[in-house]
């Protein structure tokens, strides 16, 4: 691997972690010594990088940092191609609507010999059961989530009992076959999952609710021993 790739993928490998990162752990990732990563990142901070953090603290990159378009490999693209394939299938028309034009993105900016594998690739999303239909939007449910505001719903459980609920909602899980609401319920004090298409009615609350998304997401994957996966 040469010096600039090796660049690029520390830059990469920073991307993916949110939280600083301790050099001996991107040490090992990139199979380099300490003493390396100390003067590429020095290299990378010269350069522009916003890398913040030093030696035994570990090390972060801001968010405002851009990095410069990169190329993909092959499997980088047909890995991309089999994930808009799932989401146009298994999400609702909004995100398979966002997945298209993301694809055409991507394509505008590929050379011609990598373009062509976007519609070369032979790894399919093959189809799934049935999705239910929804009484709200899962717009509305993803906006409760970006911004943290509580959420007012009417709720049907399998028996056909409904009760109103305010939740503060963390995730939204997409199964094959249901979509699920992942909150902490205020009427139980309690971690809750609601399927959304047994959401009757949803209404926005006021204000954002005590807990970061984040914080309590991380008490969920505790309290069920899940370990954190990579997330973007």
């Amino acid at each position: 691997m040469s010096r600039s790739e090796r660049l690029l993928q520390l830059l990469q490998v920073l991307r993916r972690h949110r939280l600083p990162v301790s050099g001996g752990t991107l040490a090992a990732e990139l199979a380099i010594s300490l003493r390396t990563l100390y003067r590429d990142i020095a290299t990378l901070q010269a350069q522009g990088a916003d890398i913040e953090g030093e030696a035994g603290i570990g090390y972060v990159l801001r968010p405002t940092y851009m990095l410069p378009p990169l190329m993909f490999t092959r499997d980088e693209i047909e890995a991309l191609m089999l994930g808009f394939n799932f989401v146009a299938q298994r999400t609702d028309d909004s995100f398979a609507t966002a997945a298209r034009d993301a694809l055409a993105k991507i394509n505008a900016v590929l050379p011609d010999d990598l373009r062509g594998s976007l519609g070369e690739t032979s790894l399919l999303a093959g189809p799934g059961n049935p999705l239910p239909v929804n009484r709200v939007e899962l717009g509305l449910l993803r906006q409760a989530l970006r911004q943290e505001y509580p959420l007012d719903i009417t709720y049907r459980d399998l028996s056909g009992q409904t009760s109103r609920r305010t939740v503060w909602p963390f995730a939204l899980s997409y199964f094959d076959g249901a979509r699920v609401l992942m909150t902490w319920c205020t009427l139980r004090h309690d971690f809750r999952n609601f399927r959304s298409d047994r959401i009757e009615t949803a209404d926005l609350g006021a204000g954002r609710y005590p807990k970061r998304r984040a914080a309590l997401l991380k008490e969920w994957r505790q309290r069920n021993n899940i370990p954190n996966r990579l997330m973007l």
